[in-house]
């Protein structure tokens, strides 16, 4: 890529009831050092005043509206609407540094070969700077197996070009929660994620209305996003044990939870032996 090469970034923003959020989101990113491309805000059937604070921007963003379908399906809509070469999302309730696009397409230019990476992130909750714990904390490189524990990728400081989409899918849009964690494993398994360390947004938490905390068993869908590359014949050996061991640490849990709470956990129970022994004829064929 020469210094002269144009670089496109579309700017995907999902929101549904927030109007009280989304005027900082929109903020941030209008005061880009680096101004996007486009931005396109996709309104997922919000019943506040999302749609009214929305209209005051109209000048300088592309709204698109849809019956409430989730996150996920927003997305999307946004994504079959970009025309940017590079994606890059943002959450509702996040903000972005002034710097952050400048600092991309900064990275963009010393990598050219990248398809899809992060900046580091400030973190603050209940209105207070907090430090990600260790488990949290944002890796280079190939990361497959460091993404299977939990989602270590955030969609608010990922920049991803628009082709890899057409290559491993978009947003699977039956997860309800965790359908980041699914999209960074199909990623992650084919192409390295490249890291910036600079901090290029603030994520905020600690609110009631943040998915994460909507949701109990959030393992479940990790869970369920794990058996997906499992059903795939082409998920590569070394992956497939990882897969595995992983699937079975998070099974233990649910389990322990379901059973804590008085559920059956008859179903998990049985995945778990058939998980086990299939990770054991794994472990056969090496020894």
């Amino acid at each position: 890529m020469t210094a002269e090469t144009k670089i496109t970034i579309s700017v995907i923003i999902p929101v549904f009831n927030r109007a009280a959020l989304i005027s900082r989101a929109l903020n941030s990113v209008l005061a880009q050092n680096r101004p996007p491309d486009e931005i396109i805000v996709v309104d997922d059937g919000s019943t506040d005043q999302t749609l009214s604070v929305l209209n005051r921007y109209r000048s300088q963003i592309h709204i698109l509206q849809q019956q409430n379908k989730g996150v996920s399906a927003a997305r999307n809509a946004g994504l079959r609407a970009a025309s940017g070469e590079w994606i890059a999302l943002l959450d509702s309730d996040d903000a972005w540094l002034p710097q952050k696009l400048e600092q991309a397409e900064t990275f963009i230019r010393l990598h050219p070969s990248s398809e899809i990476f992060q900046t580091e992130e400030i973190w603050i909750r209940n209105g207070r700077r907090v430090n990600p714990k260790n488990k949290h904390k944002k890796k280079g490189g190939f990361i497959y197996k460091e993404s299977l524990p939990l989602c270590i990728v955030s969609p608010s400081a990922v920049m991803i070009k628009r082709r890899l989409f057409d290559e491993i899918g978009c947003f699977d849009e039956t997860f309800p929660v965790c359908e980041d964690y699914d999209l960074w494993l199909r990623v992650a398994r084919k192409y390295e994620i490249g890291l910036d360390p600079r901090p290029g947004i603030i994520k905020y938490g600690g609110h009631a209305d943040q998915l994460s905390g909507k949701y109990w068993g959030m393992d479940r869908f990790r869970i369920s996003a794990m058996e997906k590359q499992l059903s795939d014949p082409r998920l590569p050996f070394e992956m497939r044990v990882w897969t595995l061991q992983e699937v079975l640490l998070k099974l233990k849990v649910l389990i322990s939870g379901y059973e804590k709470h008085g559920r059956d956990s008859g179903i998990l129970q049985k995945k778990r032996k058939q998980y086990a022994r299939k990770l054991a004829e794994l472990n056969g064929r090496v020894s």
